[in-house]
């Protein structure tokens, strides 16, 4: 259960960078607002995955998802280049999530 909290707390990572890229420097109040409940709730079940997950696993797996979902949400709905060496570099991030897993 512990490694299915810490997945969907990643997945939140992306939603609040998005939300706070899309609040305008905090002028919004809508996307400030998912900001907000996702940065909470994205902490709430990392604290809750570092339970049973050594903290080094944890934290690394959570960035990995968060970074690469953003990175990916951007190139795919936001406009942000995406050509062959990003994309590779995204593959990367993700066999080192993998990895982590795979090997804790």
């Amino acid at each position: 259960m512990a490694w299915l909290v810490l997945v969907a707390s990643g997945l939140l990572e992306t939603v609040w960078a998005v939300a706070l890229d899309r609040s305008a420097g905090f002028t919004r109040p809508l996307p400030i607002t998912i900001f907000v409940l996702g940065l909470v709730l994205s902490m709430l079940g990392l604290g809750v995955a570092l339970r049973s997950i050594p903290v080094g696993t944890a934290y690394a797996i959570w960035v990995g998802i968060g970074a690469a979902g953003t990175a990916l949400v951007g190139m795919l709905a936001l406009g942000e280049h995406a050509s062959l060496p990003r994309l590779l570099s995204l593959v990367l991030v993700v066999a080192g999530v993998v990895g982590l897993k795979v090997f804790h």
